[in-house]
Protein backbone atom coordinates (compact mmCIF):
# COMPACT_ATOMS: atom_id res chain seq x y z
CA UNK A 1 0.00 0.00 0.00
CA UNK A 2 1.34 3.38 -0.97
CA UNK A 3 1.10 6.94 1.21
CA UNK A 4 -1.62 7.90 -0.82
CA UNK A 5 -4.25 5.23 -0.55
CA UNK A 6 -2.73 5.00 3.21
CA UNK A 7 -3.98 8.73 3.71
CA UNK A 8 -7.00 8.67 1.58
CA UNK A 9 -8.55 5.69 3.95
CA UNK A 10 -9.87 8.06 6.33
CA UNK A 11 -11.06 11.05 3.61
CA UNK A 12 -12.59 7.94 2.25
CA UNK A 13 -14.56 6.89 5.41
CA UNK A 14 -15.69 10.17 6.22
CA UNK A 15 -16.87 11.47 2.53
CA UNK A 16 -18.54 7.98 2.91
CA UNK A 17 -20.58 8.83 6.10
CA UNK A 18 -21.49 12.09 4.75
CA UNK A 19 -23.04 10.83 1.37
CA UNK A 20 -24.95 8.05 3.77
CA UNK A 21 -26.23 11.08 6.40
CA UNK A 22 -27.51 12.46 2.97
CA UNK A 23 -28.90 9.42 1.51
CA UNK A 24 -30.90 8.03 4.59
CA UNK A 25 -31.72 11.79 5.17
CA UNK A 26 -33.49 12.01 1.59
CA UNK A 27 -34.56 8.37 2.43
CA UNK A 28 -36.66 9.91 5.77
CA UNK A 29 -37.73 12.26 3.96
CA UNK A 30 -39.75 9.93 1.77
CA UNK A 31 -40.55 8.09 4.45
CA UNK A 32 -41.95 10.46 6.99
CA UNK A 33 -43.47 13.00 3.99
CA UNK A 34 -46.70 13.54 5.69
CA UNK A 35 -44.98 14.83 8.50
CA UNK A 36 -42.27 16.44 7.96
CA UNK A 37 -42.37 19.97 5.45
CA UNK A 38 -40.40 19.70 2.88
CA UNK A 39 -38.15 22.50 1.78
CA UNK A 40 -36.88 22.83 -2.33
CA UNK A 41 -33.94 24.83 -1.71
CA UNK A 42 -33.09 22.72 1.28
CA UNK A 43 -33.29 19.50 -1.60
CA UNK A 44 -30.82 21.53 -3.58
CA UNK A 45 -28.94 21.90 -1.25
CA UNK A 46 -28.60 17.94 -0.97
CA UNK A 47 -28.52 17.47 -4.26
CA UNK A 48 -25.09 19.98 -4.42
CA UNK A 49 -23.39 18.15 -1.81
CA UNK A 50 -23.87 15.13 -3.41
CA UNK A 51 -22.34 16.18 -6.22
CA UNK A 52 -19.69 18.16 -4.37
CA UNK A 53 -18.33 15.37 -2.54
CA UNK A 54 -18.42 13.10 -5.61
CA UNK A 55 -17.09 15.18 -7.81
CA UNK A 56 -14.22 16.48 -4.77
CA UNK A 57 -13.47 12.88 -4.48
CA UNK A 58 -12.92 11.84 -8.06
CA UNK A 59 -10.38 14.57 -8.02
CA UNK A 60 -9.07 13.81 -4.96
CA UNK A 61 -7.06 10.96 -6.98
CA UNK A 62 -4.70 13.21 -7.95
CA UNK A 63 -3.24 13.88 -4.97
CA UNK A 64 -1.64 10.09 -5.46
CA UNK A 65 0.77 12.63 -7.83
CA UNK A 66 2.52 13.49 -5.28
CA UNK A 67 6.03 12.36 -3.91
CA UNK A 68 6.06 13.68 -0.21
CA UNK A 69 3.42 13.86 1.84
CA UNK A 70 3.80 16.32 5.22
CA UNK A 71 1.38 15.90 7.69
CA UNK A 72 0.35 18.99 7.39
CA UNK A 73 -1.40 18.51 3.62
CA UNK A 74 -3.24 15.35 5.56
CA UNK A 75 -4.50 17.46 7.78
CA UNK A 76 -5.71 19.79 5.43
CA UNK A 77 -7.14 17.50 3.33
CA UNK A 78 -8.63 15.48 6.41
CA UNK A 79 -10.12 18.88 7.55
CA UNK A 80 -11.49 19.76 3.81
CA UNK A 81 -13.51 16.15 4.02
CA UNK A 82 -14.66 16.92 7.86
CA UNK A 83 -16.40 19.88 6.80
CA UNK A 84 -18.16 18.52 3.91
CA UNK A 85 -19.23 15.72 6.29
CA UNK A 86 -20.72 18.40 8.63
CA UNK A 87 -22.54 20.48 6.25
CA UNK A 88 -24.38 17.15 5.34
CA UNK A 89 -25.27 16.45 9.07
CA UNK A 90 -26.61 19.79 9.42
CA UNK A 91 -28.78 19.01 6.86
CA UNK A 92 -30.71 16.71 8.63
CA UNK A 93 -30.66 16.72 12.12
CA UNK A 94 -31.29 13.93 14.22
CA UNK A 95 -34.50 15.19 15.76
CA UNK A 96 -37.33 17.92 13.53
CA UNK A 97 -39.59 17.86 17.18
CA UNK A 98 -38.08 21.97 17.44
CA UNK A 99 -38.60 22.58 13.86
CA UNK A 100 -41.36 23.64 12.00
CA UNK A 101 -40.41 22.38 8.61
CA UNK A 102 -36.83 22.01 7.06
CA UNK A 103 -37.11 25.70 5.53
CA UNK A 104 -37.72 26.88 9.67
CA UNK A 105 -34.42 24.25 10.29
CA UNK A 106 -31.97 25.70 7.25
CA UNK A 107 -32.89 29.38 8.45
CA UNK A 108 -32.44 29.02 11.94
CA UNK A 109 -29.19 27.22 11.45
CA UNK A 110 -27.62 28.98 8.20
CA UNK A 111 -25.11 31.01 10.36
CA UNK A 112 -23.79 27.20 10.57
CA UNK A 113 -24.31 25.61 7.49
CA UNK A 114 -23.30 28.20 5.40
CA UNK A 115 -20.58 29.60 7.18
CA UNK A 116 -18.89 25.71 7.02
CA UNK A 117 -19.63 25.53 3.69
CA UNK A 118 -18.42 28.74 2.57
CA UNK A 119 -15.18 27.92 4.27
CA UNK A 120 -14.45 25.02 1.94
CA UNK A 121 -14.34 26.85 -1.35
CA UNK A 122 -11.27 28.49 0.73
CA UNK A 123 -9.81 24.89 1.28
CA UNK A 124 -10.66 23.66 -1.88
CA UNK A 125 -8.49 26.20 -3.16
CA UNK A 126 -5.52 25.30 -1.04
CA UNK A 127 -6.90 21.95 -2.14
CA UNK A 128 -6.35 22.68 -5.66
CA UNK A 129 -2.85 24.54 -5.42
CA UNK A 130 -1.91 21.43 -3.48
CA UNK A 131 -2.00 19.17 -6.47
CA UNK A 132 0.45 21.32 -8.41
CA UNK A 133 0.91 24.87 -9.94
CA UNK A 134 0.18 22.98 -13.13
CA UNK A 135 -3.04 21.84 -11.90
CA UNK A 136 -4.08 24.99 -10.25
CA UNK A 137 -2.94 27.18 -13.79
CA UNK A 138 -4.93 24.11 -15.68
CA UNK A 139 -8.28 25.10 -13.67
CA UNK A 140 -8.00 28.37 -14.88
CA UNK A 141 -9.36 32.14 -14.23
CA UNK A 142 -12.86 30.79 -13.91
CA UNK A 143 -11.60 28.58 -10.92
CA UNK A 144 -10.51 31.36 -9.31
CA UNK A 145 -13.45 33.54 -9.51
CA UNK A 146 -16.14 31.07 -9.23
CA UNK A 147 -14.00 29.74 -6.01
CA UNK A 148 -14.39 33.73 -4.97
CA UNK A 149 -17.74 34.08 -5.81
CA UNK A 150 -19.31 31.17 -4.47
CA UNK A 151 -17.75 31.93 -1.33
CA UNK A 152 -19.22 35.60 -0.73
CA UNK A 153 -22.68 34.42 -2.50
CA UNK A 154 -22.74 31.46 0.04
CA UNK A 155 -21.58 33.31 3.05
CA UNK A 156 -23.86 35.89 2.81
CA UNK A 157 -26.16 33.51 3.07
CA UNK A 158 -25.37 33.09 6.53
CA UNK A 159 -26.25 36.73 7.00
CA UNK A 160 -29.38 37.01 5.59
CA UNK A 161 -32.85 35.22 5.66
CA UNK A 162 -34.42 36.03 2.09
CA UNK A 163 -35.69 33.45 0.91
CA UNK A 164 -35.45 34.50 -2.69
CA UNK A 165 -31.79 35.06 -1.77
CA UNK A 166 -31.70 31.55 -0.28
CA UNK A 167 -33.73 30.29 -3.49
CA UNK A 168 -31.38 31.98 -6.04
CA UNK A 169 -27.92 30.49 -4.31
CA UNK A 170 -29.15 27.56 -4.44
CA UNK A 171 -30.16 26.83 -7.60
CA UNK A 172 -26.72 28.73 -9.28
CA UNK A 173 -24.45 26.46 -7.15
CA UNK A 174 -25.92 23.64 -8.05
CA UNK A 175 -26.28 24.12 -11.72
CA UNK A 176 -22.42 25.65 -11.12
CA UNK A 177 -21.61 22.39 -9.46
CA UNK A 178 -23.12 20.26 -11.85
CA UNK A 179 -21.38 22.18 -15.03
CA UNK A 180 -18.16 22.28 -13.54
CA UNK A 181 -18.18 18.44 -12.37
CA UNK A 182 -19.30 17.26 -15.91
CA UNK A 183 -17.17 20.10 -18.14
CA UNK A 184 -14.19 19.78 -16.20
CA UNK A 185 -14.14 16.21 -15.07
CA UNK A 186 -11.60 13.92 -17.32
CA UNK A 187 -10.84 10.51 -17.11
CA UNK A 188 -8.31 8.66 -14.88
CA UNK A 189 -5.53 6.23 -15.07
Amino acid sequence: MGIFEYISILTAIIIGLGLAQLLSGVARLIQNAEKERVYWVHLFWVGYLFVNMVFWWWWEYRLGDLDVWHFQNYLFVLLYAVMLYLCCALLFPTDMSAHEGYEDYLMKRRHWFFLILASTFMIDMYDTWLKGAEHFERAGMEYVVATLTNTVLIGGAALTRSHLYHAAVAVAAFTYQLRWAFLFTDSIS
